[in-house]
């Protein structure tokens, strides 16, 4: 049995409702368990105990929000030269462009050297005032089935031992 990792965070809804889209999804493929952590709750015996990652993140301030990098910055040491050749890959709920959220995730991957199996998904809300920031976000149904396809992909490649 593999193990597919779903770590997130979320302010505002719109990341959990992606993770938990990529994690349902993954759950109907076989051969694969389904483990989705909010970052805080997450460490790095978890990555160790996983065979392939997906990491969920809101953007914030034109990066990746704070306790998700928090969670890569406990867990970045401990894991290091522990995870080479994993798959993994990445989701952003971004207000506008979400690329710098993207690349900082991909940096810290890339130093881990985990195996990038999708390109980054990007969710753009357009949330542009303080108002529309911090309101709760409800992802669009075209959006959730893309994080969907991305969580059942990488599940169905871990169970089908192609990662």
């Amino acid at each position: 049995m593999k193990t597919l990792l779903v770590v997130y965070y979320s302010y505002t809804g719109g990341t959990r409702q992606m993770a938990e889209a990529a994690a349902g999804a993954a759950r109907g493929q076989e051969g694969v368990a389904v483990r989705l952590l909010r970052a805080p709750e997450a460490g790095p015996e978890d990555l160790l105990a996983a065979d392939g990652y997906i990491f969920a993140a809101p953007e914030n301030l034109a990066a990746v929000a704070g306790i998700m990098k928090d969670f890569f910055d406990r867990c970045y040491y401990p894991v290091l030269d522990r995870l080479n050749g994993r798959p993994y890959a990445v989701m952003i709920c971004a207000g506008s462009d979400g690329q710098n959220a993207l690349r900082q995730i991909d940096r810290i991957a890339t130093g881990w050297r985990l195996k990038s199996v999708a390109p980054g998904l990007i969710v753009c809300t357009h949330a542009q005032t303080p108002e529309r920031i911090l309101a709760p976000k409800t992802i669009e149904p075209e959006d959730l089935a893309r994080c969907a396809e991305l969580g059942e992909g990488l599940a169905a490649g871990l169970g089908a031992g192609i990662y």
